[in-house]
């Protein structure tokens, strides 16, 4: 089918990226933690982590057993859109329960990340097919936003300030307005319901045959790399390769998750306990958390994702899983030093967010361009075991005043998976699917 007679692919693109800049506001809940510890929610780490967790499994689960098959029958347009409404109304409810942690726990985590989980496949599942010949690049554009979003979400409720930079001088964000969690919630709710559903607008599959121009799609029996090959989700789940990258991922997200739930905490007890005054580490860890992770987080969704169509995807994950072992590690004694808060966010955020990237093109290098939509949720459910395992260890350390105990044992852990994928082989090449 020729190009000219269907809709411009980069379109789909760029409304992809407006869905995941709202999507991504999970990665803001930093922008909260400080804020729900004090007086009236008096939280404590442990349970600001848990609606982090929670909100982490309710998107990883409802994207494995609803979005990823719902998708496919009805386009994703239908099922973005709603995951915007579902999103925007879990907000809205944690925002009307006051300081209630149960009502926090159900609108931000469960009913939050479920909107979530519904919208976030969208994008991949669609673009992947329109962008057959740059899965690795496309993927990550796809998903940048996801990290981008972060960097606006937490900005808006302290102001756009970054270290000595001052964007806008003058405004502090929301909470300098006088505006509390609830309000924000309320007003962020209601933001992620319109924008989302914008960018569902243009969520929509390429028509049956459609191929870009120049592109010659890999014959069947060519598996593993190409994606030529289409497996089910039970005959992918049979296969060791599904469980060597569902395990590396599950090491991934734990270090990254955790590190988004517990870095301003940890960034604040690290520099008050170096001898910083607590107005100043308050602001470099937002600086920490809202710029340098954030930034880096939705840039290395791109560089990593390129990156993994020249050096292939298995040797970008093993090269990733690696360098986040080894930092994770130093990152423990560097944290309380500004710089070094600074650049081990930013190298953290980077290669977490090249997990977004790899893991789904992988999944459809491995077993399929065709399937993709529903083999993934799959693969992400390790996303949503890490959500659990990283946020709560670094919380519970946290209460305990054992940080070593979170940093050193997943930089261990992510150093043991890139070992793993040296043995990452080609799935054997089988009858092709329906």
């Amino acid at each position: 089918m020729a190009e000219s007679k269907v809709m411009n692919r980069w379109v789909v693109v760029a409304g992809g990226i407006l869905v995941q800049l709202c999507l991504g506001a999970i990665y803001a809940w930093s922008a909260f933690t400080g804020k729900l510890t004090a007086a009236p929610y008096s939280f404590t780490k442990t349970q600001t982590q848990l609606v982090f967790s929670l909100g982490l499994l309710s998107f990883a689960v409802v994207m494995a057993l609803v979005a990823g098959r719902w998708q496919k029958k009805v386009g994703p347009r239908v099922v973005a859109l709603t995951g915007g409404v579902v999103m925007g109304l879990g907000y809205v409810l944690a925002g009307l329960a006051g300081n209630s942690f149960i009502g926090i726990l159900l609108g931000v985590g469960l009913i939050g990340g479920a909107g979530i989980g519904l919208a976030y496949v969208c994008p991949i599942a669609a673009l992947v097919k329109w962008f057959p010949d740059k899965k690795g690049l496309i993927t990550g554009l796809a998903v940048a936003g996801f990290g981008f979003g972060a960097l606006i979400w937490v900005k808006l409720t302290g102001g756009f300030q970054f270290g000595p930079v001052n964007l806008t001088p003058g405004w502090k964000g929301l909470y300098g307005m006088g505006w509390g969690v609830s309000q924000v919630f309320i007003l962020y709710g209601v933001l992620f319901a319109v924008l989302v559903g914008l960018g569902a607008l243009v969520m929509v599959n390429p028509p049956e045959g459609w191929l870009p121009k120049g592109f010659t799609p890999p014959k069947a029996g060519q598996a593993g790399s190409t994606g030529g090959h289409d497996y089910t989700v039970g005959q992918m789940a049979r296969t060791p390769q599904y469980w060597m990258l569902f395990l590396t991922f599950l090491v991934g997200a734990t270090a990254g998750l955790m590190i988004i739930g517990v870095i301003k905490l940890f960034g604040t007890d690290a520099l008050t306990g170096s001898g910083l005054e607590a107005g100043r580490a308050d602001i470099i860890t937002g600086t920490a958390m809202g710029l340098f992770y954030a930034l880096f987080n939705g840039l290395g969704r791109i560089v990593w994702g390129a990156l993994s169509d020249r050096l292939g995807r298995k040797g970008s994950i093993i090269l990733m899983s690696a360098i986040q072992g080894v930092v994770m590690i130093l990152f423990y004694f560097a944290g309380g030093r500004e710089w070094g808060l600074y650049a081990g966010a930013a190298i953290i955020g980077f290669n977490f967010g090249g997990n977004f990237a790899l893991f789904p093109a992988a999944t459809a290098d491995y077993f399929g361009n065709k399937n993709v939509g529903t083999n993934y949720p799959w693969v992400f459910l390790a996303y949503g075991v890490g959500g659990v395992v990283g946020p709560i260890l670094g919380g519970v350390m946290g209460d305990a005043r054992t940080w070593m105990w979170a940093f050193i044992p997943a930089g261990i852990a992510c150093l043991a998976a890139a070992v793993m994928m040296l043995f990452l082989k080609s799935p054997k090449p089988r009858i092709q699917s329906a």
